[in-house]
């Protein structure tokens, strides 16, 4: 059995891991640890979230650093605040033996002046969001020119939230000579681009297989009517009294709807999304790592880089629309060497999506019937049942039994019993007495549904809307809904970039999607769709067949996205008109307005 003795860590190091208690160190850390310390390399290195990426690089860096030097040795990236602060502090716990080491965390939403006052006193080490650390470097407040190594942590995470320009330029201001070591969960195109453009023969360590979900959590899927969808999330949550859980959904809106609804109906929930201000979000974690919600309703940006102990299940309240998501969700739970459950719920036209997601992650998704009111009724008896037989006794109450004891008298201990069970039993019986059974079935094995990838069968669109234009996919998802008049199942695989995006349809809506994007406009600006000619992820350059009249706008055309743009006010979606000139205001009643996300 391996031991963090044989892995090359000097003694200081050992005693900082024997006072934290890990007893042995994780596959990813076998395997990385000793290539890091015995070679200057760089590293691509492959593992799912939860399984000590941080003590993986973290003792490395530490062990290779020079801490009598002030200068600004390491620097690694990380996708968000709570993420950078995690990271901060285990490697101030790792290296709490190193006398003179200082390790700073730069991150949005503080103070950037205190955090300038941190450096300039000698951070060996700096761990960074890459927004705020591109700002710092802009205003010359930290520098990285000789670093000797670089991680970026959550690469795929910093990707799919649109980092990779400010990424660049980070490591622009670093010598090319510096060891740059990649941690990620997944291994999309994006991330193998930035080891090919940032990184010289990378030696890879893969735990598992690539993008294969971790084998520490297993994937249930309730199938229900759209309708039902939240009723089967009580359900799943009445028949698990002890969960833990982050429940993903797709929008804010939506997150925001359901935590206000269980909350509603008496649940220990909140809701994590983009419209939270910082404080606001750090409340809510504060209650979520004390324990004092239960379930935390949460978009897929806002819960990137949370990282809570113990999370019992990821409920997955609507599916997303990519693999690499899927797999980031289920790893918050079975952390650290502990199994966790990823619940699905899904409508049966949802039921290829986990042919799918089985065939990408090498997982069996099992299929479950939501629990029938009775069988809730009974977990929950049962549970407060060993919830009694675990109680200490608190012999404050001694005082008070003998008036307790004569209130009590006339009963036998039978009915003693019967009457403290029915105050709970009563409960759930009263509400769950007439429920409908939620489970719909579904024709066939699983086995036979067709899969709705990028094949023959759908067509992939190019359309002149990105990042830019403060559309993250899910938004754009919605736009390209609202105009089109498809279902949320018929437009999938979208993928935003920059100032551009692509999508998918069947075949069978081409001509809907083209006919629908014709002389429609979005911030003022003339929204031009293009069928791409490779109907994979892969970019690809628009067709001329489904190229609509005026093809689509360059950067010499149509200026900045700013330029082009009107202001909060104007910017809403815009209905169809003639001409441009005539196109209704979107402050007037002439215009189709999109709905804010």
């Amino acid at each position: 059995m391996s031991t963090f003795q044989s892995l090359g860590l000097e003694e200081n190091f050992l005693q900082a891991i024997n006072d934290l208690g890990f007893e042995k160190p994780s596959e990813v850390q076998q395997k990385t640890i000793p290539l890091l310390l015995s070679q200057d390399t760089d590293m691509v290195s492959l593992a799912q979230t939860g399984t000590g990426k941080t003590a993986a690089f973290g003792f490395p860096m530490l062990q290779k650093i020079d801490v009598e030097r002030r200068q600004t040795q390491g620097l690694i990236l990380s996708p968000t605040r709570e993420l950078c602060m995690q990271i901060t502090a285990e490697l101030k716990l790792y290296g709490k033996y190193l006398k003179g080491l200082n390790v700073v965390a730069i991150y949005g939403g503080a103070s950037i002046t205190e955090q300038a006052k941190q450096i300039k006193k000698g951070a060996q080490i700096v761990v960074a969001t890459p927004g705020r650390m591109k700002d710092m470097i802009g205003r010359r407040l930290v520098d990285i020119s000789q670093i000797d190594y670089c991680v970026l942590d959550e690469a795929d995470e910093m990707l799919n939230m649109g980092f990779y320009e400010d990424i660049t330029e980070i490591l622009s201001h670093s010598p090319r000579e510096k060891n740059t070591w990649l941690f990620s969960a997944t291994m999309p195109k994006e991330v193998a681009s930035i080891g090919k453009k940032f990184m010289n023969n990378p030696l890879e360590v893969t735990i598992g297989t690539k993008n294969v979900g971790a084998s520490s959590v297993s994937h249930e899927f309730f199938m229900v009517n759209a309708k039902d969808r939240y009723q089967a999330l009580k359900r799943l949550s009445d028949a698990n009294p002890e969960i833990f859980s982050v429940v993903f959904c797709r929008t804010k809106r939506d997150t925001q709807k359901v935590a206000e609804m269980l909350i509603e109906d008496g649940y220990n929930a909140a809701a994590l999304h983009g419209d939270l201000s910082q404080n606001q979000r750090d409340v809510v974690m504060k209650s979520f790592r004390s324990r004092q919600i239960q379930m935390l309703v949460a978009t897929d940006v806002a819960a990137r880089g949370i990282d809570v102990d113990d999370i019992t299940h990821v409920v997955n309240y609507q599916l997303p629309d990519e693999i690499e998501t899927y797999t980031h969700r289920s790893g918050r739970t079975g952390r650290a060497g502990k199994t966790g459950t990823s619940l699905v719920i899904i409508t049966k036209s949802e039921l290829r999506k986990i042919k799918a997601l089985e065939k990408i992650l090498q997982k069996s998704f099992i299929k479950k019937e939501v629990p029938s009111g009775m069988e809730i009724c009974e977990k929950q008896l049962f549970h407060l049942a060993n919830k009694i037989k675990d109680t200490e006794i608190n012999h404050d109450i001694d005082v008070y039994l003998p008036k307790i004891n004569d209130v009590l008298e006339s009963f036998s201990k039978e009915e003693l019993i019967k009457k403290v069970f029915s105050v709970e039993f009563t409960r759930f019986y009263n509400y769950y007495k007439k429920a409908k059974d939620l489970n719909i079935d579904h024709s066939g094995d699983l086995k036979n549904v067709q899969e709705k990838s990028f094949s023959e069968k759908s067509t992939r669109f190019f359309v002149n809307l990105g990042r830019k234009d403060d559309l993250q996919w899910m938004d754009l998802k919605d736009l390209i809904r609202e105009i089109t008049k498809l279902g949320k199942d018929e437009v999938f695989h979208v993928d935003t970039m920059d100032t551009f995006s692509f999508f998918n349809t069947d075949v069978a809506h081409a001509d809907q999607v083209m006919e629908a994007f014709k002389e429609v406009y979005y911030h003022d600006r003339l929204i031009e769709i293009e069928i791409s000619a490779d109907r994979g992820r892969q970019g690809g350059r628009p067709s001329k067949k489904g190229k609509p009249s005026g093809g689509f706008r360059d950067k010499k055309r149509g200026g900045s996205d700013k330029k082009r743009g009107g202001s909060e006010a104007q910017g809403k979606f815009q209905g169809k008109s003639r001409r441009p000139q005539e196109r209704p205001k979107a402050t007037g009643t002439g215009g189709k307005r999109r709905r804010r996300m």
